[in-house]
């Protein structure tokens, strides 16, 4: 398969899972394109054009031509310098890498994963919070998250791909979208009714039954076993944690269970307050979920030797 179909395909596999539904994110683009089409010449050199096809700036070839041949794919939740240099010196040994494909952004695709976060507020309105409110709250979030990651260096692991000739992927919002659509559709069909139920329904997913022999398995941080779950939202998607004023909200919509992939002190703290439970089934198990479904889906018809590494581990489906 050639690079550019693959990450195609991968985009597309989000889309089709994105919890906002695909009609709403083509219509999204629909207003890019416009948005696009009426900027003066000067200003379009410092628009992505990606963005008009793809609908997550977090997800991007970094390195690589679009007629690149793939077959070997060395998969990581995270791809630094470390892990290039670990892909040449497999070149080195006969190893087939034609692909490093990391799930956390790097490049343009991390100094832009702000941009993503938006959705957030789509999701909480679809989950009873009203859209003014999830914008508002998510307004200060995003702004701080682009002040933050605005130093960063964010070109040193592409620099490496490039200098070393490896073609650089990363699918980040996408492979989320994966996982909390696999996790929302088996709550919601499975409607478990204590906590227990919950991490007992987790365990039995592969990634995190082994996160689980590693001692990084699924946990409850607000609530205890024998509390209802009620109402489940699963928070897998949109960039980063988003703004903490956000619990009493979600409370009040009627969600009374988050299952997040990781919770901060201080977000826990002001969950508390609104007397939400809070199942955190882990951040790499759940990366590695989502990672490995959309692997699923774009190596359907074609085989790839996939490498794991930087914590990633496959699992087919």
């Amino acid at each position: 398969m050639r690079l550019r179909e693959l990450y195609e395909k991968a985009i597309q596999a989000g889309t089709e899972n994105d919890p906002r539904g695909k009609d709403f994110v083509l219509k999204d683009l629909e207003r890019r394109k416009k948005d696009f089409d009426e900027l003066k010449p000067p200003e379009k050199d410092f628009f992505d054009p990606e963005s008009i096809h793809n609908p997550y700036a977090d997800s991007r070839i970094l390195y690589g031509s679009d007629d690149d041949e793939i077959k070997g794919i060395l998969a990581g939740i995270d791809i630094d310098v470390g892990e290039i240099l670990l892909a040449d010196n497999l070149r080195a040994k006969g190893r087939r890498v034609d692909l490093l494909l990391s799930h956390h952004p790097s490049g343009r695709a991390y100094a832009d994963i702000y941009a993503v976060m938006q959705m957030q507020a789509d999701i909480l309105n679809l989950f009873g919070v009203p859209i003014n409110i999830a914008e508002g709250l998510l307004e200060a979030r995003i702004s701080e998250v682009e002040r933050k990651v605005m130093p960063v260096n964010h070109m040193r692991a592409v620099d490496a791909a490039r200098l070393l000739g490896i073609p650089f992927l990363c699918l980040h919002t996408p492979a989320d979208n994966m996982v909390q659509s696999y996790l929302q559709r088996l709550f919601d069909r499975e409607k478990p009714y204590f906590l227990s139920d919950v991490i007992e329904m987790l365990k039995v997913i592969p990634e995190y039954r082994a996160a689980g022999i590693s001692s990084v398995g699924p946990k409850i941080v607000l609530g205890s076993k024998k509390r209802k779950a009620g109402k489940i939202f699963v928070d897998m998607t949109g960039g980063t944690e988003g703004a903490r004023e956000i619990f009493g909200s979600l409370t009040n919509s009627g969600v009374s269970t988050i299952v997040g992939m990781h919770i901060s002190e201080e977000h826990r703290k002001e969950a508390e307050k609104s007397h939400l439970n809070v199942v955190v089934a882990g951040h790499i198990s759940s990366d590695t979920l989502g990672l490995n479904l959309i692997i699923d889906e774009i190596s359907r018809g074609d085989s790839f030797e996939i490498i794991e590494c930087s914590g990633f581990k496959r699992f087919k489906r």
